[in-house]
């Protein structure tokens, strides 16, 4: 969440203003002009047809085959799971311009300055890191280690990868003298204290990745050590004002827009893990840093994406890292699938030194391809640590695996997977199937159970005449306003099919000179709606007439309806 107070006045319109809609959206879909609108392939939903069009004087898009519509605000926040201040912020970053807020409360004023100014140190150090392994000598080491993985200083670069010196007082020194106090050194991460309260730096002769959120902004690092000796592998910056490891995903910033436009992230564990797959064309890919994830990370997760791939180490830590996620997903509608690394490797290992199509390339995708259900990993997971060489160990293995298939519903995945678990159990099919009919669903939700995912948006449908009639009508309205109220006023909900469309009737009578100033934020439907009606205004010749014989049409219709 963004820092401060409410935007001030007029500050949200100069956004929508300075922002090119079609430059936004064309990242995510190839954009044609068509007269004095841009149309493509809608990015929320598969289809073959262009149904998508963008208004580039309104700022406005709408797609006419599954309904989805807004803004450029709510496009970044929908597609980049943004918040609303945060796609406000996003996008005034990017088209320079100056986020202006009311006054805020005098404490809320000095916690937001002081984030900022932690922000900047932060900053100041990834950069001082960064040059340090591209140029000293002293970091040759860590250069020769990086080598090693196949990682290339292009994706070095593109995340920001350093080198933090061996003395104890570097980045000490260095922040005390860009005008930093100890206090705010510590604040950061940067800087610990010894038990006798002499301050020293955190990072010292390790590889460091800064971790950022997903709006590119950095809140700590991870670091790894070269030296053998060295008690930690890997260390994190401390939990503090602007870090929170449950809550963040390393690699988030830049994985942003593939997730969205492939509708896939795929989690692995480390942050080579990361670098070597972004390398290999997998920019969709991004990290829990260590083998715990958390419901804070698969929240964050399910704000970009519904498809979830989990491509873990396959020993047994990293399984039962897989399973806990299972349990933690809660009522998260996202769907939970396993690609499970070979024995004695990981994503880096696999994709060392790959480039986008390299047979290890092919090799991982077609890992990640073949990634199966949740639930399936989980039945198969029981049954591979099970004794089954006894029959209580038989009767074990089945007592864990009866409620994990018992909440899958009645599908044909679940048929499948009974006959599997009785063929390795060497029990009869149907003693399986009573015990599962019987049997109480696990707690974990029904989409971490192998359940279809929730689409992006309402999936594409074929409006029926009524509902087109219905529209068209108060597009006319719109477009002449001075004839429109007359009709706003005869219509009544009888005449409209849903609570939906009578909604933007009441939102029209009041807001008919302009239908988009003011619309509440949390209401997606409505503010979908209304961005078809001034879509649709613009295209359809409204006159007296034929407002009359809509309105007409709907009566007769509203007539039957009652008979």
């Amino acid at each position: 969440m963004s820092p401060g107070g409410k935007f001030a006045e007029g500050t949200v319109e100069q956004v929508k203003e300075a922002a090119d809609i079609v430059e936004v959206i064309s990242a995510h879909t190839e954009l044609r002009r068509s007269g004095e609108r841009w149309t493509g392939l809608c990015p929320f939903h598969e289809e073959r047809s262009p149904s998508f069009s963008v208004d580039a004087h309104q700022k406005l898009y709408y797609c006419f085959g599954c309904g989805v519509g807004g803004d450029v605000i709510k496009f970044v926040s929908e597609m980049d799971g943004l918040s609303f201040p945060d796609a406000v912020e996003s996008l005034a970053d990017r088209f320079g311009v100056e986020v202006k807020r009311e006054a805020l409360d005098p404490r809320a004023e000095e916690t937001r300055k002081r984030r900022v100014r932690l922000g900047e140190l932060l900053e100041r150090t990834s950069e001082f890191y960064a040059s340090f392994l591209r140029d000293s000598p002293k970091a040759a080491k860590a250069r020769e280690y990086l080598e090693s993985r196949g990682l290339d200083r292009k994706v070095l670069e593109a995340f920001g990868v350093g080198f933090s010196p061996k003395p104890w007082d570097t980045v000490l020194v260095r922040g005390q003298r860009a005008g930093y106090s100890v206090e705010e050194l510590m604040a950061s991460g940067l800087v610990k204290k010894n038990s006798k309260g002499n301050p020293y730096d955190h990072f010292r002769g390790r590889i460091t990745f800064p971790i950022r959120d997903a709006r590119g902004h950095l809140q700590g690092f991870g670091a790894r050590a070269l030296e053998p000796g060295e008690k930690a592998k890997y260390i994190n910056s401390p939990e503090g004002e602007l870090y929170r490891k449950s809550r963040t995903l390393f690699g988030i910033d830049l994985a942003r827009a593939p997730i969205a436009k492939r509708h896939r992230v795929v989690v692995v564990e480390g942050y080579t893990d990361v670098l070597a797959a972004h390398q290999a064309g997998f920019t969709e890919t991004v990290a829990v840093m260590g083998t715990a994830i958390t419901p804070d990370q698969l929240k964050l997760l399910a704000s970009h994406a519904d498809d979830v791939v989990l491509a873990l180490d396959a020993d047994r830590a990293g399984r039962e890292a897989m399973l806990r996620a299972q349990r933690v997903s809660g009522a998260a509608r996202l769907r939970l699938r396993v690609a499970a690394m070979p024995a004695g490797e990981d994503p880096a290992d696999i994709l060392s030194g790959a480039g986008e199509g390299d047979p290890a390339a092919k090799r991982f995708g077609e890992l990640l391809d073949g990634a199966v259900e949740m639930t399936t990993f989980h039945v198969r997971s029981v049954l591979d640590e099970a004794d089954l060489t006894s029959p209580a160990g038989r009767d074990r293995a089945l007592d864990e695996v009866v409620p994990v298939l018992a909440g899958m519903g009645e599908t044909i995945t679940r048929d499948e997977l009974e006959r599997e678990v009785a063929g390795r159990l060497e029990a009869d099919l149907e003693l399986v199937r009573r015990r599962v009919k019987g049997g109480k669903p696990t707690t974990a939700s029904p989409a971490a159970n192998g359940a279809a995912p929730r689409p992006k948006t309402a999936a594409a449908r074929t409006m029926t005449g009524r509902e087109r009639r219905e529209r068209t009508l108060l597009a006319m309205c719109v477009a002449e306003p001075a004839v429109g109220r007359e009709f706003i006023g005869r219509l009544t909900a009888a005449h409209l099919s849903s609570p939906l469309v009578e909604r933007g009737r009441v939102w029209l009578g009041e807001h008919l000179e302009d239908p988009l100033s003011g619309l509440p934020r949390d209401d997606n439907d409505l503010v979908s709606l209304m961005t078809e009606i001034v879509m649709r205004a613009e295209r359809e010749p409204a006159s007296r007439e034929v407002m009359e014989l809509s309105f007409l049409e709907l009566e007769q219709g509203a007539i039957e309806q009652e008979m």
